[in-house]
């Protein structure tokens, strides 16, 4: 059941989004309030002057994410009235969720939904990975992005007390058993046919590193944002961010990652490959 309304309200999300004239998408104001069970937008203005705020200090133009313009909008009886709203980037729907109210579950789940689609569009958007040609640099390019976002992933764990090696080995689990449907570590050596002496990320295409930094990426954010404390506390923050990766993955129709194939590591390609992308 819980499934089953996370799918739904996933739906909900993509089902408002719009096109404008030229191509890009946005959601309007007033009907992402309502799918965020806002009954009064007077109440979801105040979310939105808190997304321009975390929008200035982010370093990005405001104009560029929150536009206002006139929403056509339901008075009943079939009619209709335009009404001052706004059109907001994906990423200025992700600045709303992270500020509306935390105790609705459907924020909840907005949160997670923006922040992975948001992190899936920045490296879709990188110029340096929108250069890269092959599987090969693309593979390489988000392994490296993985190794660097682990490193922060381990110091917001340190913070929340995860602590010794085998705690930290144990926190890592519980990411691989929520993005990968139950399977720890072991278990993925296993179904990707590893030797338990090779690294997992290192035998990941493309796809299955992306969802894998998305874990990372969100875990550490959540960490840090609600200031989680606790080894269990922080276990179960990274088994539920990579559960959630795992339920946007289902909702936009891809593979799951278990399923995806074993590559050859990482560390044996060709020489001109690691030249290339370090230039």
């Amino acid at each position: 059941m819980a499934k089953e309304i996370a799918k739904q309200a996933l739906s909900v999300f993509e089902q408002i989004r719009q096109t404008d004239e030229n191509g890009n998408e946005f959601w309007a104001a007033r009907q992402l309030a309502k799918a965020l069970e806002y009954t009064d937008f007077r109440n979801f203005l105040s979310v939105i002057e808190k997304a321009k705020e975390a929008c200035r200090n982010s370093g990005q133009p405001v104009e560029n994410h929150l536009v206002e313009f006139n929403e056509m909008v339901s008075i009943g009886s079939g009619a209709e009235r335009e009404m001052n709203s706004y059109k907001l980037s994906r990423y200025a729907c992700y600045l709303v969720v992270q500020n509306a109210d935390p105790s609705k579950e459907i924020v909840a789940l907005g949160q997670t939904y923006f922040a992975v689609q948001t992190r899936l569009q920045e490296i879709r958007q990188m110029d340096e990975y929108n250069r890269l040609s092959t599987e090969d640099e693309k593979r390489l390019f988000l392994r490296n992005e993985m190794a660097k976002h682990n490193t922060q992933l381990a110091a917001a764990a340190k913070d929340a007390g995860v602590i010794e090696p085998i705690d930290y080995a144990i926190f890592q689990n519980h990411g691989y058993m929520g993005l990968y449907g139950g399977l720890d570590a072991k278990a993925i050596h296993a179904i990707k046919g590893l030797k338990k002496s090779q690294q997992i990320l290192d035998h990941m295409g493309s796809t299955e590193l992306a969802a894998n930094l998305f874990r990372a990426t969100q875990t550490e954010e959540k960490l840090r944002r609600e200031n989680i404390q606790g080894k269990q506390k922080a276990n179960n923050t990274h088994f539920e961010v990579g559960k959630k990766v795992r339920q946007t993955i289902e909702e936009i129709g891809g593979s799951m990652p278990e399923n995806l194939p074993t590559e050859e590591s990482i560390k044996k390609l060709e020489p001109t490959t690691r030249k290339k992308l370090n230039k």
